[in-house]
């Protein structure tokens, strides 16, 4: 006879999840940090991360702050990678856009999968003589860390750049969670595998990472690309390269994805028009163009005026004089914004230009 710990897991992968686990409900010595970082300003304009509850304390700080009444949580993972190049291996007349998001939206893939599984468990409790739990699921959207959950269910350990590694998958996962009333015995912790490398941290362009897994998000790509709404720094801008929604380069060095295995679901396969896309063709996009591009995508999350933003500093980094034109046309844009990164990339293009006559 399965345990229930048995049962969820075997569960989760009928479901079409890749890994599935169990985490405690108390706390987290992991999220101890979490005030400090909110303090620090770590978070830059993500607002929502210090959102606190009726007590004043923080939501994200610990479970019980949000869920007090729940006992256990189940976490589940996808694999994502797609076999795509790398970043560093397109054509630089190219943008780039984050692995995750080459696929269509996974948030509503995985709250689908992870409500299948929610009721099974449900029923599974029922059938055993227990009352209903109460349960929530969440993917991204809910006041908790998943990865430091993910971590404790030993679905994989926290690597120095705040991802979730798994020894086979590598770090190409997006995660899940049930949280549940009803105690369900947890995994061991997953033990730290990262030993003495720091090729991830070393190897971010605008040095984003304060310490080993302490990220200043204000200063990731990732974050200047999808929730930095203004302008973007000008020192951070030549940093950013060719990058349009999102970064992987701390994955992508990362040695425990060298030989990690591409996704084998078909409702993550990545959309071949979005792999490597024509910074011109970006750099075009009307509003319809761009809801119809980007309908079913995360990239949509960045709006039409953050891609532009993005494509014109893209272009600026190319060093490529054919983009001229086409930033001549968005420096006089209707958002100031947008205008002002075109000014900026036109005279990156103009000067790169310049020092190629002899």
């Amino acid at each position: 006879m399965p345990t229930l710990a048995q049962f969820v897991k075997t569960a989760a992968i009928e479901e079409g999840f890749s890994l599935a686990g169990i985490a405690p409900a108390a706390p987290l010595a992991e999220l101890d940090y979490f005030p400090e970082w909110i303090a620090a300003g770590y978070h830059g304009e993500m607002s929502y991360l210090a959102r606190t509850n009726d007590d004043g304390k923080l939501r994200r700080a610990a479970l019980a702050n949000v869920a007090g009444w729940a006992r256990s949580v189940v976490v589940c993972a996808c694999n994502y990678n797609s076999a795509a190049p790398f970043s560093s291996n397109g054509d630089p007349s190219c943008g780039w856009i984050s692995r995750y998001a080459l696929a269509s939206d996974y948030h509503d893939l995985l709250l689908g999968r992870l409500r299948k599984l929610e009721a099974r468990l449900i029923v599974h409790l029922e059938g055993a003589g227990h009352p209903a739990p109460r349960t929530w699921c969440y993917v991204d959207t809910g006041p908790v860390v998943e990865r430091v959950l993910a971590q404790h269910s030993g679905i994989g350990w926290t690597g120095k750049n705040g991802c979730i590694i798994h020894q086979q998958l590598g770090s190409w996962l997006i995660l899940g969670v049930i949280l549940c009333s009803h105690a369900i015995a947890a995994e061991l912790p997953a033990p730290d595998r990262c030993g003495s490398c720091t090729r991830c941290l070393d190897a971010c362009p605008t040095q984003a990472f304060v310490a080993p897994r302490r990220l200043d998000a204000s200063r990731c790509i990732s974050y200047l690309t999808i929730e930095q709404h203004g302008a973007v720094a000008e020192e951070l801008r030549p940093a950013m390269g060719r990058h349009l929604f999102g970064c992987d380069i701390c994955q992508e060095i990362c040695p425990w994805n060298r030989r990690a295995p591409v996704s084998a679901d078909p409702e993550l396969a990545a959309r071949t028009e979005l792999v490597n896309p024509p910074l011109e063709s970006i750099a075009s996009l009307d509003e319809e163009e761009f809801r119809k591009l980007f309908r079913h995508s995360p990239v949509k999350r960045a709006k039409l005026r953050g891609l532009l933003r993005n494509a014109a500093i893209a272009m600026g980094n190319s060093g490529d004089p054919k983009h001229l034109p086409r930033l001549r046309e968005l420096a006089r844009h209707e958002d100031a914004v947008i205008a002002e990164h075109a000014r900026w990339a036109m005279a990156n293009l103009e000067r790169a230009d310049a020092e190629r006559i002899p």
